[in-house]
């Protein structure tokens, strides 16, 4: 009995072992992972957290009153200001998903809650938005690789129903999104 024990620790103990290094590992074995990576768990969680308040966020979109970037442009809420001119606004993300993660968002909301609210006056904004995260990806130093994300409605996980530019980069952005 006591034999059995011992044998049970001694293999439980390798087999961690052998888990841990991958030199020490014989040719050709592979330790099936039990746990799934903590990045994964974490995605998950995050996602969940996301879905939730954009559902939140959806269900007062349209009631016209300020929203935290009206705030923001105001100053009436401090941010990291990264590029500003007479038509947008960028800022570091409070929650940045990337090394570099910058909102760009237009001063004036002119009824552009979200991207499926664009109509034919809107497009100078819409032109002056992107230009703006090419502007902010240069300052930033990752204009050889970003990402430019708008997130539209409930289900594309819009918190913040004042149309913006997500600006991401300093990593590599792997596919598919989401």
């Amino acid at each position: 009995m006591a034999t059995r024990a011992a044998a049970a620790t001694l293999t439980a103990a390798m087999s961690s072992l052998l888990r841990r290094s991958a030199s020490l590992r014989p040719q050709g074995l592979r330790v099936p992972r039990r746990v799934p990576p903590r990045r994964f768990v974490r995605h998950i969680a995050s996602s969940t957290n996301e879905e939730a308040a954009a559902r939140a966020a959806a269900a007062t979109a349209d009631t016209g009153g300020p929203t935290i970037f009206d705030k923001i442009i105001s100053k009436e809420i401090p941010s990291s200001v990264v590029y500003e001119d007479d038509k947008v606004l960028a800022f570091r993300d409070i929650n940045p998903q990337a090394p570099v993660h910058v909102l760009v968002i237009p001063k004036v909301r002119d009824g552009l809650t979200g991207l499926s609210k664009a109509e034919p006056r809107h497009v100078e904004i819409l032109g002056h938005l992107l230009y703006a995260a090419k502007v902010v990806a240069e300052k930033e130093g990752v204009a050889n690789g970003y990402r430019v994300v708008i997130n539209n409605g409930a289900e594309g996980c819009q918190s913040v129903y004042h149309l913006h530019l997500h600006v991401l980069g300093g990593r590599q952005m792997e596919w598919p999104a989401g």
